[in-house]
């Protein structure tokens, strides 16, 4: 009974619980009106749905900003009533809300439906490229990017066929690519995601010094962008740096992806804030599993593997994850949690991506010669490693 009795804190001081982050002012004017908007046209033409696919674009760039996944929550109640509106820009947004689930082809499903309604919806060219290149099939993503190109959307060909070519085994071509199309960019949403691949590029070939430059131009904008905390975060730890992501991190608790990313830096100090912030992390991937939510396999298995020291664990959720998206992180974290489970079998598809792929990061090229060189563990009927 003790136990179950709230505690009234002694300290004026003491800091209960940190928000996750509040839209900015302009961001609640804006969301403010496109509510408004939604009301009035579902009074006046219940039937269009293009008020909430605008309202539903707002929350998904919020939670693309924030890491919040609430915010995609509010989306999918937005459009929800209009499952069977033949509308290009609400499919847009359903295919997007689904790729963010990782429910890749039901997303892609979504996108071309939508260029079924309007050919030159370039958004969906776009997204399309996206979810290619994350199952790492560049010549889908490739005629994707060509499209693009052929609608006369030059900074969106840039960013697609860049990071194409990267991927591939191009990575010269392909930063030279985006850096050229950085200099035709002047928008700073555009701006702020080539910077950050034109970092990671930089990154993956060795080049640190250039690849911290880019990164600190992109943060330079003052745009919040998860993706953009997260690369820069994983840059610093690699670079042994971890007293750094703390300071930038400390505020952005709301995001699985960038928490995991600081406990991992305060464990690294032995700092005591660490414990609460792996607690939370257990605590959110319990969650999600009885949710049926998959979409953090990867964060969870650098967890186990980082955090928890459970490699046999994180290589089996590393293997779970690869399955579905493959991306260059996510065959890193496969090649560490196979590497340190003494598991060779486990890092098989990594490597035959490498291969195939031809991808120019020398660390990962090492990490696959190591764990080819390890035996392949028997697995019970589970599926776990003996």
């Amino acid at each position: 009974m003790a136990q179950s009795q709230p505690r009234v804190p002694t300290d004026e001081a003491e800091i209960l619980e940190r928000l996750p982050m509040r839209p900015t002012d302009a961001s609640a004017r804006t969301l403010a009106q496109l509510r408004a908007e939604v009301l009035l046209s579902a009074k006046e033409n219940p039937a269009d749905p293009s008020a909430a696919a605008r309202l539903a674009e707002h929350y998904f760039d919020l939670a693309m900003a924030s890491g919040d996944p609430r915010y995609v929550g509010y989306a999918d109640a937005v459009i929800k009533p209009f499952t069977q509106a033949k509308s290009a820009a609400l499919l847009g947004m359903r295919g997007q809300l689904q790729q963010y689930r990782h429910h890749f082809q039901e997303a892609l499903n979504d996108f071309d439906a939508a260029l079924q309604l309007d050919p030159k919806f370039a958004s969906a060219n776009a997204w399309r490229g996206a979810v290619f290149l994350v199952q790492a099939k560049y010549p889908e993503a490739k005629k994707e990017c060509a499209a693009l190109l052929a609608l006369g959307r030059a900074n969106l060909y840039g960013g697609c066929q860049g990071l194409a070519l990267a991927y591939g085994g191009q990575m010269e071509a392909g930063f030279t690519l985006l850096k050229n199309t950085l200099d035709a960019t002047q928008l700073a949403g555009n701006r702020l995601w080539l910077l950050t691949r034109m970092a990671e590029v930089a990154a993956w070939r060795g080049q640190a010094r250039a690849a911290e430059k880019y990164y600190l131009e992109a943060l330079a904008l003052n745009l919040d962008d998860g993706y953009l905390l997260a690369a820069w975060a994983d840059f610093l730890l690699d670079q042994q740096r971890p007293s750094e992501v703390v300071t930038w991190l400390t505020q952005w608790n709301a995001s699985d992806g960038l928490l995991l990313r600081l406990a991992i830096a305060q464990s690294q100090l032995k700092l005591p804030t660490a414990a609460a912030n792996v607690q939370a992390l257990d605590d959110r991937f319990a969650a999600a599993k009885l949710r049926g939510d998959t979409t953090h396999l990867a964060e969870e298995a650098r967890f186990q593997l980082q955090l928890r020291g459970n490699a046999s664990v994180a290589a089996r959720l590393a293997t779970a994850n690869y399955a579905v998206q493959r991306e260059p992180r996510d065959a890193r974290v496969l090649l560490e949690a196979a590497l340190a489970a003494g598991d060779g079998a486990a890092a098989q598809p990594a490597r035959d991506w490498l291969k195939t792929s031809r991808f120019e990061d020398a660390h990962l090229q090492q990490l696959g010669q190591a764990t080819a060189a390890l035996p392949s563990l028997a697995s019970n009927s589970s599926g776990q490693p003996r």
